[in-house]
């Protein structure tokens, strides 16, 4: 008997995962390592408080709002020279950075890092797809690329902190340079071009769109998290629904940015919000306990990214459990369970109490890490894996594009509640006998509440100290309880809506079969490649 199974892969492509690997660690790393930095940039540059922020968050908006049009840019120009092209553009940028003498040129230099930093994920991802066609191989190719990611978290805090130790702020920009020449330098060698037979024009008005779009969404959401709600938020997120609306109407015409037909899998479009619900609830827990351990536990920030990495450890590892789950469960049923996992994870952080609480703060966020782990390999694989191979890039593009919205959402909507709760406790509970200006910053922020306490006689401030941390506490409990309401259902509706697709053991087996069949049947005609969600 006959069988069409999909060629597996050799040396070179996994030496080109190892490739692919390099982009996504230092993409990564970017989100993570000027945020310590910021400190010695602020100092040395003079930055005024938007100034900082603009520097921290304009990598993540134009990062954001850019990936869908640099997705499908990539499968019309091939992915291999979208991500040299990018690659040597990233490392020219943090050049760039790392000489600034100006807040304004490193805001510039930070934005064209993020719109080069576009360009990295979807083409890995894309790749990564291309070059593993059996179904096992591409699955824990794509978790590997998914463990770069955590990993450049992981490592992020330790090597930032190091560097900020031994030399100038703008050496945290330059670990990005040697990297980008070892990239652009092996991806002719190991990496094979893949592009779009015939590609249409590219239709850059909706390539406008979807980044205005995006970036107002996001603004809106930050601006609300910040500021609460007035007429700056509402205004960027109506203009930001609006002009995503007019987007997806010009995606009904022909040779559209964004190919709606791939939102009638449902492999395609449940893996998709799942991906974005998952990352909600991260971002979203994330957002608080960094402040956490900084200031209930009173950690330095080198030391809180240290007891960080255990929770990004957890999402490594659980990446790399995925692929030897996935070939016996189903992997809707795989996905589920981590998601439930998840959700104890997030029950343990509703113990922590100001104080005694960093073992069972460190436990839980491992758990919840450990769990989302394989939701975020396996969703991405079945975004990437049930595109056409000439959409694999677009697909990518989503995939990323989730994440990045499905954590803003959650900063902005999970950090707005526990906000609430932390400044409505502090309305009735602030000590009395503190000047005015130190009882409204209390009661505005918790950082405010450490710097007030810091202003006042030791009784009045530890008993400040006391009020806000458990109403910072309370505000997590908070963010703990609505996390494990929304886990609980995507795992449900995950588990259910995705029962239909096999173990990778069966499909294979299902597969040859069928491959056997078709071959007797008409010699001419090649089966659905191996891996493709049926």
């Amino acid at each position: 008997m006959n069988t069409i199974v999909a060629a597996r892969a050799g040396r070179r492509e996994w030496a080109g995962l190892a490739v692919l690997a390099l982009p996504t660690v230092m993409a990564s790393l970017e989100l993570t390592i000027p945020n310590l930095a910021l400190p010695a940039i602020s100092q040395d540059l003079s930055l005024t408080s938007a100034q900082s922020l603009w520097i921290v968050d304009i990598y993540g908006f134009l990062l954001a709002g850019s990936l869908i049009t640099m997705g499908t840019l990539g499968d019309r120009i091939g992915r291999r020279r979208l991500l040299m092209i990018g690659s040597t553009l990233f490392g020219v940028a943090s050049v760039l950075a790392a000489y600034s003498t100006s807040a304004e040129m490193l805001i510039l230099t930070r934005a064209l890092l993020g719109l080069a930093g576009a360009t990295l994920m979807p083409a890995a991802l894309s790749l990564a797809a291309s070059l593993f066609r059996d179904p096992r191989q591409r699955t824990v190719a794509i978790s590997i690329v998914i463990a770069s990611v955590a990993g450049g978290t992981a490592i992020g805090p330790l090597i930032g902190g190091w560097i900020l130790q031994h030399f100038w702020w703008g050496a945290v920009f330059l670990i990005a340079a040697p990297v980008t020449v070892l990239i652009v330098a092996l991806s002719p060698l190991l990496l094979p071009e893949h592009r779009e037979e015939r590609p249409g024009r590219m239709d850059l008005a909706s390539a406008a769109l979807s980044l205005v779009a995006v970036l107002s969404v996001i603004y809106g959401l930050k601006h609300l998290a910040a500021g609460g709600l007035d007429a700056v938020s509402i205004g960027s997120l109506v203009i930001g629904l609006l002009l995503g609306a007019w987007f997806v109407h010009r995606q009904h015409r022909s040779n559209p940015l964004v190919d709606l037909r791939l939102f009638r899998s449902a492999s395609f479009s449940v893996s998709l919000s799942t991906l974005l619900f998952g990352v909600f609830v991260l971002f979203g827990a994330n957002f608080f306990l960094a402040q956490y351990l900084q200031l209930v536990f009173g950690l330095s920030p080198l030391r809180a990214g240290l007891w960080t990495v255990p929770s990004a450890c957890g999402v490594i590892v659980g990446s790399m459990l995925a692929p030897m789950l996935v070939r016996r469960v189903r992997p809707g049923y795989v996905v589920g369970a981590g998601l439930a996992l998840s959700a104890v994870g997030f029950a343990v952080l509703t113990l922590v109490v100001p104080g005694t609480g960093l073992p069972l703060l460190v436990v839980g966020s491992v758990v919840i890490s450990l769990g989302l782990g394989p939701m975020m390999t396996l969703t991405t694989e079945l975004v990437v894996g049930s595109a056409p191979p000439e959409r694999a890039g677009e697909a990518s593009a989503l995939s990323e594009t989730a994440p990045e919205l499905g954590g803003a959402l959650g900063i902005a909507i999970l950090g707005s509640a526990g906000t609430a709760v932390y400044r409505a406790q502090m309305a009735d509970t602030v000590p009395p006998g503190l000047p005015e200006d130190a009882t409204r910053a209390a009661e505005e922020t918790l950082g405010g509440a450490v710097s007030a306490a810091e202003q006042v006689p030791d009784p009045v401030g530890d008993q400040l100290l006391d009020t806000a941390r458990e109403a910072f506490t309370d505000g997590l409990h908070l963010i703990a309880g609505i996390s494990i309401v929304v886990l609980v259902a995507t795992a449900v509706g995950i588990s259910v809506l995705l029962r239909h697709i096999r173990p990778s053991n069966e499909s294979e087996q299902g597969r040859e079969v069928t491959g056997a069949s078709a071959s007797r049947r008409s010699p001419g005609r090649t089966p659905r490649s191996a891996g493709t969600p049926r």
